[in-house]
């Protein structure tokens, strides 16, 4: 079986985008692709993730990737996840179930936060998201999560993410080595990052077939 590693972070649309067109692009070709999930932590290198910033970006990309169904952010402030770092965990514990376990927990939990404004950053709502996936064994999730099993694969990957080997999220890497961030994609923004607006200069989804025949 062929694996894509895929570097992002929970909160990056980019990444979801890229993720989202990546999975339906496997789909069409009818490849047998793996995903495994990695984790590049921009709060890490920029701080609490900052509500204003998501939303914008969330704004942009949504006239690009109306299948991502992105809102702004619904709930009531206090309850906005500025840290992910848990939430990135869970999924480092569900790909050691498997792979195609952290593929699916992945992409529930930014649903979760995308489209339903739900609080990923604690412990309670990871477990409900994965509770709803039938390949995620939760008991064991919950498990992995309270002894911290994996919080050091989430460091590990930090300091990989502090190289040159990653640019950024999402960054794609194929079997042979090679990588490519953010592919399809080019955008500026208009006004100050988290108080202007992206503006999408260039979009090709079809990148994500010849990134699939290339693995």
């Amino acid at each position: 079986m062929t694996t894509i590693q895929v570097w992002s972070d929970l909160l990056c649309p980019f990444a979801y985008v890229g993720i989202l067109r990546l999975r339906r692009a496997r789909e069409r070709l009818g490849l047998d692709v793996s995903l495994e999930h990695h984790t590049f932590p921009l709060e890490l290198f920029n701080g609490p993730h900052p509500r204003r910033g998501t939303d914008t970006e969330a704004v942009g990309l949504g006239q690009i990737e109306p299948e991502a169904h992105f809102r702004v952010w619904t709930e009531p402030d206090d309850r906005y996840p500025h840290t992910v770092l848990l939430a990135a965990e869970a999924v480092h514990a569900a790909s050691a179930q498997s792979l195609r376990a952290g593929e699916e927990l992945d992409l529930a939990l930014r649903q979760a936060f995308w489209t339903h404004s739900r609080s990923i950053s604690h412990r309670q709502v990871i477990l409900d998201v994965a509770g709803q996936l039938a390949g995620v064994d939760v008991e064991a999730l919950a498990a992995a999560l309270d002894t911290g099993r994996h919080r050091a694969d989430v460091m590990a990957d930090f300091a990989v993410a502090q190289t040159d080997a990653i640019a950024g999220s999402p960054t794609f890497r194929l079997p042979d080595g090679s990588t490519v961030t953010n592919p399809g994609i080019e955008v500026h923004w208009e006004g100050p990052w988290a108080a202007g607006f992206p503006m999408v200069d260039a979009d090709d989804p079809g990148v994500y077939d010849d990134l699939l025949r290339k693995a």
